[in-house]
């Protein structure tokens, strides 16, 4: 298929606005949308959780899990094959994803939050909830939070723990306070204590029951989850299907007439692997590939609720993961089954594995069906890009590390780089920086949850690692010896970004 430029004309018609006349020019060339205006698309962000690239069979044709709602929407839009989580587990992802920032700049240097964690997110920080809601949008957060509460303490001179929350009062701190105008969700992932539901920052049950946790092994359903309390009717299994009912119930009560962002960050399919019933059973791939059955039939009930309301002309969805999945090596010899692709490592490594994920887009009239871009991107990236709908630059103190990817949505065979790199970062705070074809890992060893985590280099082998993607997209043969111009170039390049705390250029 020959793909043709698209001219300022056709970008104008993208964007759904009548006439020239109602935008204000900028340097990227987008008009500005107004606010209020009907032009202003609905944006909903489905996140799941540990769903890997190979996972999806539009996107790898050996996939032994079918996924035909995800499939569907790749083919009535645009899928990236080569976008990217800001890092290899999920708390840090998910700040970059509501504040364009990454992680490592804020306390949060390695790892992952707990249930009991103080917020990460700053108050007076912009996020994609606040930046739309300023703009007229109605704002909703629907599943798995893991960025932190403001529990209120019983005893203000001791850390918050499980005996410790007085669950009746509202938190202080959470996606309300954030910018969203509605949320439900549980605290953390679904193996972290406290097993409760909070709808608009209060406990909707107290968890005042305790559960021993599981030591089930995976073949008899998705691992363990840790001990602690747990509301009386909370049930694992209904996770997924809780946070389906709510966002559907979020876009029913919708209108044409104001706008809205809804953030959907799935529990699944992170462990513990627990497919209702009417999913066990359905693949070869054990009860991990039945709970991808089951966020693929998740997805499908978000988007029939849009068509069921007459928005879907007017609505880009989005659909991608937080990380890479939690799939080692004897899993993907035993099952068969590559959920990383043929990508280096898993969840949590340095490597390809652990976060190039899919990223799916569909916004009728304006992405064109069956494209794929090739554009190197990073979830940090929502904020600036709705910001780009309208037309807009983000603020210096926001977005840090932010671009506008709606160019590529827009037109799949943009050739000009939208970033001019990419940091990765690992579970263990590895740092890797990634442009063009190269990529430069700042260390030995994966970083994350495979062995060896970190290798000591003996003396005259190199300190790290240096790839060539478009050679050697598995990231098996190290070139930092052999290129020790790009090794220091990187380094540099990624020094600067930490230095000046910012990736994007500021206005």
């Amino acid at each position: 298929m020959t793909t043709r430029s698209y001219t300022r004309r056709d970008f104008l018609t993208a964007i759904g606005l009548g006439a020239a006349a109602l935008a204000v020019p900028n340097c990227a060339g987008f008009p500005r949308t107004r606010a209020g205006s009907h032009s202003q698309p609905n944006i909903i962000f489905i996140m799941a959780d540990d769903l890997g690239y190979g996972d999806l069979t539009c996107l790898n044709k050996d996939s032994k899990i079918p996924t035909p709602r995800m499939d569907r929407l790749a083919a009535e839009g645009i899928h990236f094959t080569d976008a990217h989580t800001p890092s290899a587990v999920c708390t840090p992802t998910r700040y970059g994803v509501l504040t364009g920032r990454y992680c490592w700049r804020s306390h949060l240097t390695r790892g992952v939050l707990g249930g009991y964690s103080e917020p990460l997110i700053e108050k007076d920080r912009l996020t994609v909830a606040s930046f739309l809601k300023q703009r007229g949008y109605t704002t909703g957060c629907v599943g798995k939070w893991h960025l932190g509460l403001g529990w209120v303490l019983k005893d203000p001179n001791n850390k918050p723990g499980a005996e410790n929350i007085d669950y009746p009062k509202p938190t202080t701190h959470n996606p309300n306070t954030l910018g969203f105008d509605y949320s439900y969700i549980i605290p953390a992932s679904l193996d972290m204590a406290p097993y409760c539901w909070l709808e608009n920052g209060r406990v909707v049950e107290s968890p005042t029951g305790h559960t021993p946790g599981s030591k089930r092994r995976w073949s008899q359903g998705g691992g363990f989850w840790r001990a602690g309390p747990i509301a009386p009717s909370f049930d694992f299994e209904q996770v997924l299907p809780t946070i389906a009912e709510k966002s559907v119930e979020f876009v029913a009560r919708q209108t044409a007439q104001t706008p809205f962002f809804l953030y959907v960050p799935f529990n699944a399919p992170h462990t513990p692997w627990m497919p209702t019933k009417e999913f066990q059973g359905r693949t070869k791939v054990s009860w991990y590939g039945d709970f991808v059955t089951q966020v693929d039939w998740a997805v499908g009930q978000i988007v029939d609720a849009v068509s069921r309301a007459g928005l879907e002309d007017n609505t880009l969805i989005i659909v991608t993961s937080d990380n890479g999945s939690h799939w080692p090596v004897e899993q993907i010899e035993e099952f068969n089954h590559r959920a990383n692709y043929h990508f280096r490592g898993q969840k949590a490594d340095i490597h390809d594995g652990g976060h190039r994920v899919p990223f799916i887009c569909r916004w009728p009239g304006k992405i064109r069906p069956g494209t794929k871009s090739s554009q190197t991107m990073c979830l940090t990236d929502l904020l600036a890009t709705c910001a780009g709908v309208f037309g807009e630059q983000l603020p210096d103190n926001a977005g840090q590390d932010s671009y506008d990817i709606l160019p590529a949505m827009l037109n799949p065979g943009l050739a000009k780089p939208i970033r001019e790199a990419t940091v990765h970062h690992s579970s263990a705070g590895m740092f890797s920086v990634r442009q063009g074809p190269w990529k430069l890992v700042l260390g030995r060893g994966s970083g994350g949850f495979t062995q060896p985590r970190r290798i000591k280099p003996e003396p005259g082998e190199p300190k790290g690692q240096l790839y060539n993607l478009d050679e050697d997209i598995s990231e098996k043969n190290n070139l930092w010896a052999r290129y020790p111009q790009i090794v220091a170039r990187l380094t540099a390049l990624l020094e600067r970004y930490k230095r000046q705390g910012h990736s994007r250029a500021l206005q």
